[in-house]
This record gives C-alpha cells, structure tokens and sequence, in this order.
C-alpha cells in the first residue's frame, strides 16, 4: 500500500511540475508581449512629449517676439 502512494504521488508530483512549466512558459510569452507594447507606447509618448515642447517653444518665441514688436511699435508713435 505504502508503494503505491509513493508511486502515485510521484506521478501526480511529475503532473503538476510539467504542467507549472507549461504555465511559466506561457507568462514568459505574455510577459514579452507586454514588454514589446510597453516600448511601443514608451516610445509614443516621448513622441508626443517631443511635438509638446516643440509647440511651446514656438508659442514662447510668438509671444516674446509679439511684445517685443508691441514695444518697438510703441517707442516709434
């Protein structure tokens, strides 16, 4: 009796280490997935971010350059 359940328990010990393999495997492959998405949208947002500062600059420059003409405007009348 004693032989059997040592048999048995290997064999279900054997089961549910292949299928815990099987299950890491596949969080593995989701976790390079995630990983790959998260670089694309990493790399949108610096995209994103970039194009912002770019359009503040040259708001800045637009305002800076407006009241610099405003006072040049000014000075001459």
């Amino acid at each position: 009796m004693v032989v059997m359940r040592e048999s048995w328990t290997d064999d279900r010990l054997d089961n549910l280490r292949e299928d815990m393999n099987r299950g890491f495997d596949r969080v593995d492959g989701d976790l390079r997935e995630v990983r790959s998405e998260l670089g694309a949208l990493r790399s949108e947002t610096n995209a994103r971010f970039d194009s912002m500062q770019r359009t503040m600059v040259i708001g800045c420059v637009t305002i800076v350059g407006s009241v610099v003409a405003a006072s040049f405007g000014a000075a001459l009348i």
